[in-house]
């Protein structure tokens, strides 16, 4: 007869590492897929006021944002504390948004350079004559599609 082998105790037996590579394949397309990338770098402090009549862009592709506010505490040093413009990833003046425009239009295709929105994320206390020049400086880029960027909520918020 055939003898039985006596089971050791306390020995554990080893850790397969064969799916090892399909759990770490797993785990890159998961955070390939969950991951967004942020466009732009924001370099001004951005309290966007309050409106009660708010509607959702459909086609965020087709949108060219124009940011204006006070420099964040990052960048005050270098620019000051006085409401500047940002264009991407950088300062700019208001004479530059007309050749911004025209650029971010060149980088589409034809069919939907008309249907592209200026988009302006304006800080709630920048002052309304920096925002009269941006405006002026679309209408000379015949950028006559502007979107105002805010938070839902009651408009008298902005008032505190």
């Amino acid at each position: 007869m055939s003898k039985f082998k006596k089971k050791k105790s306390g020995d554990l037996p080893a850790i397969s590492t064969a799916s090892l590579p399909d759990i770490v394949f797993m785990l890159l397309f998961f955070f390939m897929v969950a991951t967004v990338m942020r466009e732009n770098t924001l370099m001004i402090q951005n309290d966007l006021p309050y409106a009660d009549q708010v509607e959702k862009l459909q086609k965020k592709d087709l949108v060219m944002y124009v940011y204006a506010g006070k420099p964040s505490a990052r960048y005050q040093r270098q620019y000051g504390t006085e409401a500047r413009v940002q264009l991407n990833d950088k300062f700019a003046d208001v004479s530059d948004i007309k050749q911004f425009i025209i650029e971010e239009r060149e980088s589409k295709r034809e069919e939907l350079k008309s249907k592209l929105t200026t988009s302006l994320k304006v800080d709630g206390e920048t002052n309304m004559g920096l925002v009269s020049d941006i405006k002026y400086e679309l209408r000379r880029a015949e950028a006559y599609r502007i979107n105002y960027t805010t938070r839902k909520g009651d408009a008298a918020q902005n008032m505190q």
